[in-house]
């Protein structure tokens, strides 16, 4: 799930310790909403200026209408853990990262693939 960090950073998610992930106008990005169940992880991705996964956060709340628009949902998320950033350029380097070819504000991980 991504955010520009000048308007909502990693480190206001962890002052926070929860907020509600609003404002996502975007299709696959509310489909993508309405599937996550509480206790699911996702990547916080600070977009356009660092580019990066900055850290880990945890669903509290499944999806319910945005009360700014309710063609739109919002879910309650709480910080589980930093990490060291990864970078869009690391993201799409590796193999499969961009089967679907879009970029989504919010976008399901496929399976895990083992590594040999």
């Amino acid at each position: 799930m991504k955010s520009e960090p000048g308007s909502y950073s990693w480190d206001d998610l962890v002052r926070d310790r929860r907020t509600e992930w609003d404002g996502v106008r975007n299709n696959a990005a509310r489909l993508n909403l309405k599937t996550m169940k509480k206790g699911d992880q996702a990547f916080f991705y600070h977009s356009v200026v660092d580019k990066a996964v900055v850290g880990i956060m945890r669903i509290t709340r499944e999806a319910q209408p945005d009360p700014k628009d309710p063609d739109w949902v919002t879910v309650e998320v709480e910080p589980v853990r930093p990490l060291a950033p990864v970078t869009l350029k690391q993201i799409k380097a590796e193999p499969g990262a961009r089967e679907n070819g879009a970029d989504p504000p919010v976008a399901p991980l496929g399976r895990a693939r083992a590594r040999r």
